[in-house]
């Protein structure tokens, strides 16, 4: 469908058309498709995941029942530095922030009655990205589906666990390899499925502003970019499949603005540093989650007002895929109604606003504009500071990127101790009323109901097969070979993921952070 956009700023007295291209021209400052969500809208890909794979399947099927277009799996903290349920470890975590998975048994069920050659799927895992993208393809497998059917993306960005989230297992180098292991198998067996997620939802949710997020974001993604390039990987095999996770936070032109911006760099930075000759390999896509520091215990219905406004900058924005959060999750995990509540906040969106009739709605606005060019010089300097510390892995073991967010977030907190940032229930316009939410509650079983369930998969799986497949995996590790065939050999065999991770570990020893002054 043709633009329908035709203003002249009047202040500026020039059309701004001549100055930013079309929506799906580069360098993609209006968007990466020229009919954007006038040919389809983003997908609506609510992030969910808690207790056993049981529980978290009977929400996707409910999510999905009440229109959501795509799955993203939340797991659990145990298996996201791979430990199983019956670890030390995990006492006391197991099925807590995510769905607990120890075996291929787990995945199994947690993809029960799901057509995977139909439904997208998105995984936020990392550390052990590789184990889980194995247990997804062997799942397909198992379902009819090959795997160059199967879509979504894992997110497998193990920088920004190191800047900002702390869920990693070795040191950057192997975690590097494994990164760009997964790169390697995508690109020769996986066709349609985002082989990473370079994200800077943490790191602005751990206290960086919207020019620190976008900067750090890419200076990750250079780094990335770099390390397979050297792994032998040309560009334009790669890059099409890369995308991104950003976070929509309250201030809604700057947001919009911050899209905008990192689109347009990212597009000059793959073809200008990087010769990128494929478009697709510029473009910048991304899924958009709305801000969980922004929501409050106090008032919690009022989080609904604030997740409202924090979708609507991420749709004019021009984002691939959205998760809203729910009103009561600064209080626990969402409930079916909660969640089914957020997901009616981008429905709304979607069908009723008129958003979905205009390419780029806001395009030509003097103030969106000069803000888009202002977040663009300000994270290209942060770029140059990192190119000079020597890129991103080395500015992570100077603590650089750690000392901007913590100086970020100290500035945010003080100002809002001091009543110069105001939110709204918290320091200003306070009841005293007391919060009535019904909050979604786990069962105190879980993590007996899984050990037990991980006990039964260990005694009937065959232990030759397993202990071949692990000693396989130990050889690949200290060679050049990419890891993924063997990974997946050892999930179809039952494997834990604890076990493996212990395998790789056993070669590359852990991570210990340094202390940063």
């Amino acid at each position: 469908m043709t633009n329908k956009f035709h203003n002249q700023d009047d202040r500026s007295g020039f059309d701004y058309r001549d100055k930013l291209g079309d929506p799906g021209e580069f360098p993609y400052t209006r968007g990466i498709y020229p009919g954007m969500y006038t040919d389809r809208l983003w997908t609506m890909r609510q992030y969910a995941g808690f207790a056993s794979a049981r529980e978290s399947n009977l929400r996707y099927r409910y999510l999905l029942e009440h229109g959501q277009t795509g799955l993203s799996v939340a797991f659990d903290l145990p298996t996201q530095i791979g430990y199983d349920s019956d670890h030390p470890m995990a006492q006391g975590e197991v099925g807590k922030t995510g769905v607990a998975i120890d075996t291929l048994a787990d995945f199994e069920l947690l993809f029960e009655g799901i057509p995977l050659d139909k439904v997208s799927t998105s995984m936020t895992i990392n550390a052990t990205a590789a184990i889980l993208l194995c247990m997804y393809i062997a799942v397909a497998s198992k379902q009819g589906v090959s795997e160059s059917q199967i879509t979504g993306t894992v997110q497998n960005d193990i920088l920004k666990e190191f800047i900002a989230r702390g869920t990693y297992i070795y040191p950057p180098k192997p975690s590097m390899r494994l990164v760009t292991d997964i790169f390697a198998y995508a690109g020769a067996n996986l066709p349609r499925y985002n082989t990473i997620s370079i994200s800077g939802y943490h790191i602005r949710e751990a206290g960086a502003t919207a020019v620190q997020e976008v900067a750090f974001t890419l200076a990750n993604a250079i780094e990335y970019v770099y390390h397979a390039v050297r792994a032998g990987l040309a560009v334009d095999d790669f890059a099409p499949r890369l995308s991104f996770f950003f976070c929509a936070q309250q201030n809604l032109l700057e947001e919009v603005a911050k899209f905008r911006a990192a689109r347009r760099i990212w597009a000059k930075i793959m073809k200008q540093r990087f010769g990128a000759k494929n478009p697709a390999s510029m473009m910048l896509r991304f899924h958009t989650q709305t801000a969980g520091v922004s929501l409050t215990a106090q008032q919690p219905e009022v989080n609904t007002v604030r997740t409202t406004l924090e979708a609507l900058a991420a749709v004019l924005g021009g984002t691939q895929s959205l998760h809203t959060n729910a009103h009561d999750e600064a209080l626990a995990l969402p409930t079916a109604e909660s969640a089914q509540l957020a997901l009616r906040i981008q429905q709304i969106l979607g069908y009723e606003t008129g958003l979905a009739d205009e390419v780029d709605p806001l395009a030509g606005s003097y103030y969106l504009e000069a803000k888009t060019d202002e977040i663009e010089t300000a994270v290209l300097e942060y770029l140059k500071r990192v190119d000079v510390l020597g890129g991103s892995l080395r500015a992570i073991e100077e603590g650089f990127f750690q000392k901007e967010i913590q100086s970020s977030a100290y500035d945010f907190q003080r100002q809002v101790e001091k009543g110069e940032r105001v939110i709204i229930g918290v320091n200003k316009f306070r009841t005293d009323d007391k919060v009535e939410v019904q909050v979604q509650k786990l069962s105190a079983n879980i993590c007996d109901e899984q050990i037990a369930r991980l006990t039964a998969v260990k005694s009937r799986r065959d232990a030759d097969a397993v202990n071949r497949a692990r000693h396989d995996l130990t050889a690949a590790a200290t060679s050049n070979d990419n890891l993924m065939p063997i990974i997946l050999r050892c999930v179809e065999s039952y494997a834990t993921v604890g076990e493996i991770s212990d395998t790789l570990r056993s070669v590359w020893g852990e991570y210990r952070e340094s202390v940063i002054l």
